[in-house]
């Protein structure tokens, strides 16, 4: 791979959409390389596809390890697709959610088994992984009561609406993840302000970038 793979995760909440949209612009200014931000599930047209019936908050009926299995299928065509093709053109590649995001929502959260589940996704992706993922931490709580204050009601997903203790589940992952794999993963507080949360973000790609980064 030319390029660089960069992921964010984070719990329901932590503010990766505002994160992302903030900093496009200034990757965009500074990378020497074209930037490509993109989205999981999603990203592709048949992943997108595969999105729809994964979030689809009528689809109550949908069992755990489908529900991983499909993420996974929407994660492999995604990745040869749209991610694999611009790092080999050498982009910046910047993806809103990856594997790490099925360890702790199915593994942890619905309870299935994180090995089993990474080990299922090491599969779809043949052991492709970011060179940088940045962590968006963020209570449980928090991130619930900051959904509810800014969504309408016909905007939850399904995952959204789970209680309390399936998204504790998936953040006490996160941490767990990050914890584990310090070399890769870098931990940032969310409960910030966006804009020291931006910098904060822009300081690790910067980094990660070295001499790919222009002043």
């Amino acid at each position: 791979m030319v390029g660089k793979f960069i992921s964010f995760e984070g719990p329901d909440g932590a503010g990766k959409t505002s994160v992302l949209q903030a900093l496009l612009p200034q990757l965009q200014a500074h990378a020497q390389q074209a930037v490509v931000l993109t989205r999981e599930p999603g990203g592709a047209r048949i992943s997108e596809k595969i999105r729809e019936l994964i979030l689809d908050p009528q689809n109550t009926e949908m069992d755990a390890r489908t529900e991983a299995l499909l993420y996974a299928a929407s994660r492999r065509q995604h990745l040869v697709e749209k991610i694999l093709p611009a790092l080999a053109k050498g982009a910046i590649v910047v993806c809103d959610r990856f594997v790490d995001s099925s360890v702790a929502y199915q593994g942890a959260g619905r309870q299935i088994g994180e090995d089993a589940v990474l080990a299922m996704n090491q599969f779809a992706t043949a052991g492709v992984q970011p060179a940088l993922t940045i962590y968006l931490d963020v209570p449980a709580a928090v991130g619930l009561a900051r959904i509810q204050a800014h969504r309408q009601a016909t905007q939850y997903d399904r995952l959204d609406r789970e209680r309390l203790d399936f998204h504790e589940r998936v953040r006490a992952a996160y941490l767990r993840l990050a914890q584990q794999q310090p070399q890769r993963i870098v931990t940032i507080d969310a409960t910030q302000a966006l804009s020291a949360v931006v910098a904060e973000c822009l300081g690790v790609i910067q980094q990660t970038l070295g001499a790919q980064w222009q002043a």
